[in-house]
């Protein structure tokens, strides 16, 4: 696995699609803020996207498609001078899974959020800008037109699982959202994403996932890079904040922290799969991380299951 399929599956990524969005005219709609990572794309007309806190207001087209990475309120508008209403009032009186705004449907946006498991603030929203924008005419934004073109036909054909096909595609959508925004805006993201974006630490970040329990130095990381052990520390931690073995021991704990919280595994057979000679050596590494040892973290309520809250000493 790369380490964004690895981080997707890790957070246990879902999508849940709303209804849509028909409007015309003098329309605007006041969106309370979301819960998970909201998207919405343009299949037909154009609006606008003002986020609270984003500067200025997104102009939207036919073929655009955006993300909202933050809990922040935001408007929908046709008219830059029309006072919005709450949205919710409007989404509630859908009928056949649209909603109505304004007089007409020149306008057409469908949408739905995903939703991910506890450690996604850290892992992956925090390393985004509150808004990731697509718009039409990229070649990834031709993926995702594709992907929800296929989400139209899924919903519009009934046919058995349709549903669940339609949200995998979301999340088939939102890979290539991700995708286009490294290839795109390399510069801001942080942590692991951005590192993704430099082809040496990506190439090191991949040998780090692919076989997380090896003994890894940095010799044998600058190698797969084919780049000297100084090259691949300097560009390393400058992508990512902190040095490769760093990284490979909280990815560690990432790993660890998750087979604590689906099941009874014993805690020696989690230390020997990601890489730990013993239930000691883990038990000290995990308490340096998360300042919890295994067993207290497994324990905690669901809710508060974050390993990585703690400084490194």
């Amino acid at each position: 696995m790369d380490p964004l399929e690895d981080v997707l599956t890790l957070l246990d990524t879902r999508s849940q699609l709303s209804a849509s969005l028909a409007a015309g005219g003098r329309w605007a709609l006041r969106f309370d803020a979301p819960q998970g990572v909201k998207f919405n794309a343009v299949r037909r007309g154009s609006c606008l996207l003002e986020v609270d806190g984003v500067d200025g207001p997104i102009p939207l087209a036919e073929g655009d498609c955006y993300l909202l990475a933050r809990p922040r309120p935001f408007v929908l508008r046709g008219d830059p001078a029309t006072a919005p209403v709450a949205a919710g009032p409007v989404f509630a009186r859908a009928e056949g899974g649209v909603a109505r705004a304004g007089q007409g449907d020149d306008v057409f946006l469908v949408g739905g959020r995903f939703s991910f498991g506890a450690r996604a603030q850290e892992l992956l929203l925090d390393r985004l800008p509150p808004v990731v924008h697509v718009p039409a005419g990229t070649p990834h934004a031709d993926t995702v037109r594709w992907a929800l073109d296929a989400i139209d036909r899924e919903l519009t054909r009934g046919e058995p699982a349709a549903g669940l096909v339609a949200e995998h595609l979301a999340v088939v959508m939102l890979v290539h959202v991700l995708r286009l925004h490294l290839a795109r805006d390399p510069h801001t993201a942080s942590g692991w994403l951005a590192g993704l974006s430099d082809p040496v630490v990506a190439a090191a970040l991949a040998s780090l996932h692919r076989e997380p329990a090896r003994s890894w130095t940095v010799a044998e990381l600058a190698r797969e890079a084919a780049v000297s052990r100084s090259t691949l520390a300097a560009r390393f931690k400058s992508a990512v904040g902190q040095g490769p073995l760093e990284y490979l021991t909280r990815w560690r704990i990432e790993l660890a922290a998750r087979q604590l919280r689906q099941g009874s595994t014993t805690l020696a057979v989690v230390a020997r799969s990601v890489g730990y000679g013993s239930e000691s050596a883990l038990s000290v590494a995990f308490k340096r991380v998360t300042g919890v040892s295994p067993g207290d973290y497994r324990r905690r309520p669901a809710g508060q299951a974050s390993p990585t809250e703690a400084p490194p000493s």
